[in-house]
């Protein structure tokens, strides 16, 4: 069954971050990769479907580190598009 998570948006240069993977070690690698680009807060790891691994963040995106401001700054999407289809 699918669903839409309704929430309060995060304050402005914030992005919430939700990482879903099938084990707590991978999701965790992918949590510390944002943190070299991003600050943030604590994850916040919740159990996944099929026992899998959610793992939530918060990260500052006016606060970047290295080559992924000059990344970012390069490779915005054009607003109104979507990058799966799942997403609205």
């Amino acid at each position: 069954m699918k669903y839409i998570e309704t929430q309060t948006l995060p304050s402005l240069g914030h992005a919430e971050v939700r990482i879903i993977a099938r084990s707590p070690e991978a999701a965790r690698a992918v949590a510390e990769a944002l943190r070299l680009c991003f600050s943030g807060t604590e994850q916040r790891s919740y159990p996944g479907l099929d026992g899998g691994t959610r793992l939530h963040l918060t990260v500052d995106t006016a606060t970047t580190s290295g080559p992924v401001g000059t990344w970012l700054a390069t490779s915005r999407t054009p607003v109104g598009t979507c990058a799966h289809s799942d997403e609205t």
